[in-house]
């Protein structure tokens, strides 16, 4: 499986995708090493959410060179006899989700500010401003004197009073990080090496490295995040793919993009037609097995609370297992995104466009499901990583990605532009007699809208190639 991790833009150049490999079945001693060695390193990225997660440490995250030095002298290290090729690594993925977490936070007290009809437009000026700059920030929460941002020089303004409201929705919506999971850890490079049909890692002893084998051979020199499972784990490399670019790729694409068919084009054509029936099953599946696993919680606490611990017990050993479930779950999702990367790259073979038209990404407005197997469907919706995966694959093949403006795509007709009717996944014209599928009418109006110069494109395309 391949996910994306980081895109380039620049002709000729390259993006970064992950390749997974799996080691064969370990022994029970080579096991003990990797979940040891992930039980620290969440012990470390924990100590450091624990130091450097509050509001005293906002402005000096970056660098990380100075938090490492600090966990460096701190002793604790040595104190969980923790290879540096692990631990270094540790504290810098726990400063990185600092800072993810932060920006998180930062654009939640934004979206609050904006929508505050109490505050006036100087004021919400004022409090966007001082979230950018970082700097200011900072002195606002630790209640330090500081400059007024550019902007609001000379405008009167009440700032103790918006630097007090500011900090009060930090503390209540500020979160601290913390890792749960022991199952994963990261390894530097110069900590491992690959040979024998495996990779050797370097261990808490001086000189000595464990050997862990794998299922192939391929070798690489970049960092590697290791994903415990029952028997072996799943290594995740992020590694180099050229950009191509396709003399032969001439035509323009315009699609829908659904939940039950993938994609649909303006020319009818479909394709990942198969995708509703391979995810609602498994959504209805899964949706009886947690109401199941819910009432047999319930009745456990309630063993528990008359004084019949055995009785819990023995529910929770005998009904509530996690590893038949997480297995079927993993290996369905597998089968999923397997057929879409599939899909994907059938239709760029097939169609060979230079262009791909889509409806932008619905992010506000509907929130109201009238159904519940709506909100089933959209529980497991893969709409998100599809889209992903489009893009990811149009920049590999130097193919443009331009969207349109999904209002209005689905209930008018792309025929007369009246309003229709839909019934289930059909579209019906009252005044016209037009009658076809939602997607297909959708993806008609998205060809139109694109004619009438109402698209925009999402991204640059890669116009020449080395």
């Amino acid at each position: 499986m391949q996910t994306v991790q980081t895109t380039q833009t620049s002709p000729g150049k390259t993006l970064t995708k992950t390749i997974t490999q799996h080691t064969k079945a370990l022994d029970e001693e080579t096991l003990s090493f990797l979940r040891g060695i992930a039980e620290d390193y969440a012990k470390v990225k924990n100590a450091v959410y624990e130091r450097y997660s509050g509001i005293r440490h906002v402005n000096s995250l970056t660098p990380v060179y100075g938090i490492l030095n600090e966990m460096r002298a701190c002793g604790l290290r040595e104190q969980l006899n923790l290879p540096v090729v692990y631990y270094e690594l540790a504290v810098a993925d726990a400063v990185a989700n600092i800072k993810t977490n932060w920006a998180f936070l930062k654009k939640k007290i934004n979206g609050l500010v904006t929508a505050d009809e109490s505050l006036g437009d100087d004021e919400k000026m004022y409090l966007r401003t001082v979230l950018k700059v970082n700097s200011i920030f900072a002195a606002v929460l630790n209640g330090e004197p500081h400059e007024l941002p550019d902007r609001a020089k000379g405008i009167p303004l009440d700032t103790d009073r918006l630097d007090n409201r500011l900090r009060r929705m930090v503390r209540k919506h500020l979160t601290k990080p913390k890792t749960e999971s022991a199952r994963v850890f990261k390894v530097s490079p110069n900590g491992c090496r690959y040979g024998d049909g495996g990779i050797y890692l370097v261990s808490r002893t001086p000189r000595r490295r464990v050997f862990v084998p794998l299922r192939s051979g391929e070798q690489y020199d970049r960092q590697i995040l290791f994903v415990l499972e029952e028997t072996g784990a799943a290594l995740h490399i992020p590694v180099e793919t050229r950009i191509r670019k396709h003399e032969d790729y001439t035509d323009t694409v315009f699609m829908h993009i659904g939940d039950q068919v993938m994609f649909t084009l303006s020319d009818g054509s479909v394709y990942g037609e198969a995708l509703g029936r391979m995810v609602f099953p498994e959504t209805l599946r899964l949706d009886r097995k947690n109401r199941e696993r819910g009432r047999l919680m319930r009745e456990a606490e309630a063993y528990r609370a008359d004084g019949r611990p055995d009785k819990a017990a023995s529910i929770e050993d005998n009904n509530l297992g996690r590893k038949k479930y997480d297995s079927r779950k993993a290996r369905e999702r597998a089968d999923t995104i397997r057929y879409i990367n599939t899909e994907i790259n059938r239709m760029l073979r097939e169609k060979k466009p230079a262009r791909i038209v889509i409806p932008s990404r619905v992010l506000k407005g509907r929130t109201k499901h009238y159904s519940r197997t709506v909100n089933l469907k959209l529980t497991r919706s893969f709409r998100g990583y599809v889209r992903e995966r489009l893009a990811f694959k149009c920049r590999i093949h130097c193919v443009e990605l331009w969207e349109v403006n999904s209002k209005g795509t689905g209930r008018l007709c792309a025929a007369c532009g009246a309003e229709g009717k839909m019934w289930k996944d059909d579209f019906v014209c009252e005044r016209c007699g037009n009658h076809t599928t939602i997607a297909l009418n959708t993806a008609k109006n998205i060809e139109k809208k694109y004619q009438d110069g109402e698209a925009i494109q999402t991204f640059e395309s890669f116009l020449t190639a080395d």
